[in-house]
């Protein structure tokens, strides 16, 4: 896979993906009953790390 993720784009998706988690944990906002749907946040954080963007590539985009 080639990457597609600029630098900018991976520091935002990360920022995005620990804050996302962090509500996951209960740490922003607990005991709402939506917490589970923190764990979205596993999914900015993997494309950072590996700088390639399936949806990216489907629509043939890039940030970098």
């Amino acid at each position: 896979m080639t990457a597609n993720v600029g630098t900018f784009d991976r520091i935002a998706r990360i920022i995005i993906g620990l804050a996302l988690i962090a509500f996951a944990l209960g740490l922003i906002a607990p005991g709402t009953g939506w917490n589970w749907i923190g764990w979205i946040g596993v999914m900015p954080i993997l494309t950072a790390l590996l700088g390639t963007c399936p949806a990216y590539s489907l629509f043939g985009m890039s940030t970098k």
